[in-house]
């Protein structure tokens, strides 16, 4: 790990050390080493520039969760340590909301949903990230429709005209890291199979994944089996029927002791014209940040994970309906 910490033997043990560092173990003051000073971190609420909001941001997550662990359930990284590294981990995070936040006042709940956050690391110092959260499983947890949510945070920020809008591509800075991933096969097969079901070739799915696939959805959802997986992704395609999907970024790996797997970051853009997992269709042009975890078996794909931010596509379309 040329460059990097002594202490750490890989980008798994970099990755999955640091965030236990930083957040467990209360070394939050770590992140002026481990972040670079204008690290860009992009999530489907916002993009922030700079450590100091990132310290910001972790202070009033632990201030609301203080007993917040994260369990590293998955690194699949490519790149070099002298030319960088590009981490996709998935993290499997339990919380108790007992501070007042952004969830609003302490309801005494335990929490658990997972994390998916893509980091470039070198000379060992994050310095452009990715980061999804299954805010849909947060706040069905906590009591909230995620659209009832995302109504009220636009009324909290202040209404339509003030509040702080999602991420879309046009807000984007460009960042240290170029890459678009590896070519290996895993990641090339993974990356074809959402391709075709995004290209409304849903027979793939048959073809492809495992009849006993297990799926780990948005909403803090689990299910099994062909039918729930075309159910899952009809319903996102179905929305937004007429949206462009892109792969951003992509990952294959072979590992010992771990099955063949692949990360993807994608995207949708476009108009919610069409009836589907998002209700009736509004008109709103939507962004939609995803990423994807997939294990390959001897009879296809046998577990998926998928995330993206219910309540950023839904502040999207109410503040395009009002």
């Amino acid at each position: 790990m040329k460059g990097f910490s002594d202490k750490f033997k890989d980008l798994p043990d970099y990755i999955i050390g640091i965030t236990k560092e930083i957040w467990e173990d209360r070394g939050i003051a770590t992140l002026h080493d481990y972040y670079a000073a204008d690290i860009i971190v992009r999530s489907p609420d916002a993009i922030v520039q700079g450590n100091q909001g990132v310290i910001a941001a972790t202070m009033a997550t632990l201030a609301e969760f203080p007993d917040r662990t994260l369990f590293g359930e998955d690194v699949i990284w490519s790149g070099t340590p002298e030319q960088g590294m590009l981490s996709s981990h998935r993290l499997h995070s339990t919380a108790t909301h007992v501070g007042s936040g952004v969830y609003g006042e302490p309801s005494g709940k335990r929490l658990t949903y997972r994390i998916i956050a893509d980091c470039h690391a070198i000379n060992n110092q994050i310095n452009d990230e990715w980061l999804i959260r299954d805010q849909g499983a947060i706040v069905r947890q906590l009591g909230w429709d995620p659209k009832a949510f995302a109504a009220d945070m636009i009324e909290r920020q202040g209404g339509a005209d003030r509040c702080q809008h999602p991420f879309v591509p046009s807000d984007d800075i460009n960042g240290p890291y170029t890459g678009r991933g590896n070519d290996n096969e895993w990641g090339m097969r993974y990356a074809s199979i959402l391709g075709r079901i995004m290209g409304a070739e849903f027979s793939v799915i048959a073809d492809e994944y495992d009849r006993a696939v297990n799926l780990e959805l948005p909403g803090g959802f689990s299910a099994i089996g062909h039918d729930q997986a075309d159910r899952f992704w009809m319903g996102l395609r179905a929305s937004f029927p007429n949206a462009v999907f892109k792969v951003h970024h992509q990952i294959g790996r072979e590992d010992p002791m771990m099955p063949p797997r692949a990360a993807l970051r994608w995207s949708l853009q476009g108009a919610h014209d069409g009836w589907g997992r998002f209700g009736a269709p509004s008109g709103a042009q939507v962004h939609v940040m995803g990423i994807s975890h997939a294990e390959f078996g001897p009879w296809g794909l046998r577990r998926e994970y998928t995330l993206f931010d219910e309540t950023a596509i839904w502040k999207q379309i109410l503040l395009h309906t009002g």
